[in-house]
C-alpha cells in the first residue's frame, strides 16, 4: 500500500488518520488487510488510481446512477447521460437536481408558530426545560409540530432529459463517469440509432452542460415538479401542475430565463443553447429544447435570483470541470492499494476513492450535508448535525480543508438560533440542533430534540481547520463558536456532590434507543465531553487567554465511562447492553 500526501505537508495527522480511517473500512469488511508487498517511496500515478475505479455501466439499472457536482449543487443522472426516467428510477438511487440554497415551504394558513411545538420537561435541574418535540394528540400544537417538521423542505429544482423516450427502446449501454475530469461519458442506442452524450457540472455555478451526438437528432425536455414534502423520497410530485407555474419570461439569441413560482418560493434556470430551436413550453410545468444538428449542446444554471450574467458554453464549462477535478486529485490524499496481495485491496481501494468523490460532489457545500447528499431527500432533505463529522472530517484529514471551510462558516451565521434554544432551557452557550436547515430552525423531534453528541462536532472540526493551517486567521474565525459552544456543554454537565463528580443527563445517547428521563452518563456522550471542553482550552491557550478553572475541573471530576464484563455500557443507568 502507499500513501502520498504530497502538497498537503501542513496536515501532520494525514497518514496516520488515513491509516485510523481504513482500519473502521478494514472492520467493515470483516477482517484485517495485510499490506504485504507495498512500496512506501513509490510515486502514486493518481491519474491511474483514479481511472481504474471509474463507475462503468452497461445496462439500465437504477442503483447504478451517476452523479457530476461541486458540493453546493449536484445532477444525477441515468444511462442516458441525463435525467430521463425519473420515474423508473425514483424507489432506485433517485435521479435528483438539487442545491444547498433549494428550499421550500407549503402554505402556513393557520399561522402556526415554532413556540407552540414546544413542551417542558423536568429532568431534575430544579427548572421546566422546553423542547420542541413531536405530538400525538390533536391540536394546534400537533398541527404546529408537523408543520415545522415538515418545512422548509429540500426541492428538486428540475429534471432534464430526452423526450419521450421507452426504456425498451435503449440498447448497447457503455456508461463511464471519469473522475479524473468530472465527466460522465454515455455512450447508447436509440432504435439502433447510435446516441453519444457528454454531461459535466460547472466547478463554481449551479450549472450542468451537455453535449449530445446522434443523427437521431433526440429533443431534451425540461420538466419541474411539485414538492412531496415526503421524509423520504426523490421529492417529485408530478399530479401537482396547478400549485405552481413555470415561464419562460426571456428567449433570445441562444438563451432563455425560465422562472419556477411554487407558492412563495422563485428560482430561475439560465437556458442556453447551440445548433437547437428556441424552447417552447409544452406544458404548464414543462418546455422542449429541439436539435438542429447532429452534434449540439445546452447548459442550464439554477439560481435563487434572476441572473443576467451568461452562461459559460458547454465547451468551457467541460474545461472548468476538468481542471477542477485533475486539480483535486493531484492536490490532496489519496491511497494506492495496486500493491496489495490481500484479494479484498482492490474492492477497498475503490470504496476510498469513490467516497472522496461523492463527498466532493454532494457533501462540501455553504450549509451542512443531509444525510443522501443531494440526490435523494431523507428526513424532507433536512441536515443533521450529528452526521456532520461522518461526512466532511475526511476533507481536512485528506488535504482538502478548504471544502470543510466552505461549510463552517454557516455555524456563525445561525448562532442567535443555537443561542436561543440554550437559553430557553436555562443553559449558558450555544447548544446546537439535531435537525434542521439553512435558516437553523430546529425540527420538531421526539428524539433528535434531546440528543447532545452533535454539540462537540463544531469544535472538533474546527481543530482539524487548525491543524491544517494553524494561523491566528482560523483562531479568530472560530474562537467564539468554540468557547460557546463548550460553555453550553460545561452548564450542561451536572455536580454530583454526593460523589464528588460531574454526570451527564436528561438526553438521548447516540443510539437512540434510551429515554431522556431515565439515562444517567452515556460513556460515548462523557468521552466527548472530555474531548471538546480540553481542546476548547487548547484555543484558550492559543489566543493567550488563561484555562477556564471551572472546565478544567468538569474534566478532571467527569464520571468514569461505565463498562461491564471489559464492555461500555450505553449508559450508567442501562446495565444490559445490547
Amino acid at each position: 500500500m502507499t500513501i502520498s500526501d504530497k502538497n498537503v505537508t501542513s496536515n501532520t495527522n494525514l497518514k496516520t488518520m488515513t491509516i485510523k480511517h481504513l482500519s473502521i473500512c478494514l472492520a467493515a469488511l470483516g477482517g484485517t488487510l495485510a499490506f504485504t508487498g507495498c512500496h512506501k517511496e513509490t510515486k502514486i500515478d493518481r491519474e491511474a488510481l483514479v481511472a481504474r475505479n471509474n463507475p462503468h455501466v452497461t445496462a439500465i439499472d437504477t442503483l447504478s446512477s451517476l452523479t457530476v457536482g461541486n458540493g453546493e449543487f449536484a445532477f444525477t443522472v441515468d444511462v442516458t447521460g441525463l435525467q430521463t426516467f425519473p420515474e423508473m428510477y425514483r424507489n432506485g438511487v433517485p435521479l435528483g437536481t438539487q442545491s444547498q440554497w433549494g428550499w421550500h415551504s407549503f402554505p402556513n394558513p393557520d399561522n402556526l408558530t415554532h413556540d407552540e411545538t414546544l413542551k417542558d420537561y423536568d429532568f431534575g435541574r430544579g427548572r421546566q426545560e422546553p423542547y420542541s418535540v413531536q405530538f400525538n394528540e390533536p391540536g394546534r400544537q400537533h398541527d404546529a409540530a408537523n408543520w415545522f417538521r415538515v418545512n422548509p423542505h429540500r426541492l428538486h429544482l428540475g429534471t432534464i432529459g430526452f423526450a419521450d423516450l421507452k426504456p425498451d427502446q435503449i440498447t448497447d449501454v457503455d456508461q463511464t463517469l471519469d473522475m479524473w475530469n468530472g465527466e460522465i461519458i454515455s455512450h447508447f442506442a436509440v432504435d439502433s440509432v447510435p446516441v453519444e452524450v457528454q454531461t459535466y457540472c460547472h466547478p463554481d455555478k449551479d450549472m450542468i452542460a451537455a453535449t449530445i451526438t446522434s443523427e437521431k437528432r433526440l429533443p431534451v425536455t425540461i420538466r419541474l415538479p411539485y414538492p412531496t414534502g415526503g421524509h423520504a423520497d426523490d421529492a417529485c410530485d408530478w399530479t401537482k401542475d396547478d400549485l405552481h407555474i413555470t415561464e419562460i419570461i426571456k428567449n433570445d439569441n441562444g438563451s432563455a430565463v425560465i422562472r419556477h413560482t411554487l407558492d412563495s418560493t422563485v428560482y430561475y434556470i439560465n437556458l442556453t443553447w447551440e445548433n437547437a430551436a428556441a424552447p417552447e413550453m409544452t406544458g404548464r410545468n414543462s418546455l422542449i429544447l429541439t436539435p438542429e444538428s447532429d452534434k449540439w449542446s445546452f447548459t442550464a444554471q439554477f439560481l435563487p435570483e434572476q441572473s443576467e450574467e451568461a452562461n459559460p458554453t458547454a465547451e468551457a464549462t467541460a474545461k472548468a470541470a476538468s481542471d477542477y477535478w485533475q486539480a483535486f486529485w493531484k492536490n490532496g490524499g489519496v491511497v494506492d492499494f495496486s500493491h496489495c496481495t490481500d484479494p479484498r485491496a482492490k474492492e477497498l481501494e475503490r470504496r476510498v476513492v469513490l467516497s472522496q468523490y461523492l463527498l466532493a460532489t454532494q457533501c462540501a457545500g455553504s450549509t451542512p450535508p443531509q444525510e443522501t447528499g443531494l440526490t435523494y431527500n431523507s428526513w424532507f432533505g433536512k441536515f443533521h448535525l450529528e452526521m456532520i463529522w461522518w461526512h466532511q472530517a475526511q476533507f481536512a484529514l485528506y488535504g482538502h480543508e478548504d471544502l470543510l471551510a466552505r461549510t463552517l462558516p454557516w455555524y456563525g451565521q445561525v448562532q442567535d438560533v443555537a443561542k436561543e434554544i440554550a437559553s430557553r432551557q436555562g443553559f449558558q452557550g450555544l447548544r446546537w440542533m439535531k435537525m434542521t436547515d439553512p435558516s437553523g430552525t430546529e425540527a420538531p423531534s421526539k428524539v433528535g430534540s434531546f440528543l447532545i453528541w452533535q454539540q462537540p462536532h463544531l469544535i472538533y472540526l474546527a481543530e482539524l481547520l487548525y491543524r491544517a493551517n494553524p494561523s491566528e486567521e482560523v483562531l479568530d474565525q472560530y474562537y467564539d463558536l468554540v468557547q460557546q459552544t463548550a460553555e453550553f456543554m460545561a452548564s450542561f454537565a451536572e455536580y454530583d456532590g454526593m460523589e464528588t463528580r460531574y454526570i451527564l443527563r436528561g438526553a438521548i445517547p447516540a443510539q437512540e434507543t434510551l429515554r431522556a428521563s431515565e439515562t444517567v452518563n452515556p460513556p460515548f456522550e462523557l468521552s466527548y465531553w472530555h474531548y471538546a471542553l480540553s481542546t476548547a482550552q487548547k484555543w484558550r491557550e492559543r489566543k493567550g487567554e488563561g484555562r477556564n478553572l471551572d472546565w478544567d475541573e468538569i474534566i478532571d471530576k467527569l464520571s468514569p465511562l461505565a463498562a461491564k464484563d471489559g464492555l461500555y455500557l450505553a449508559a450508567e443507568t442501562a446495565p444490559e447492553t445490547y
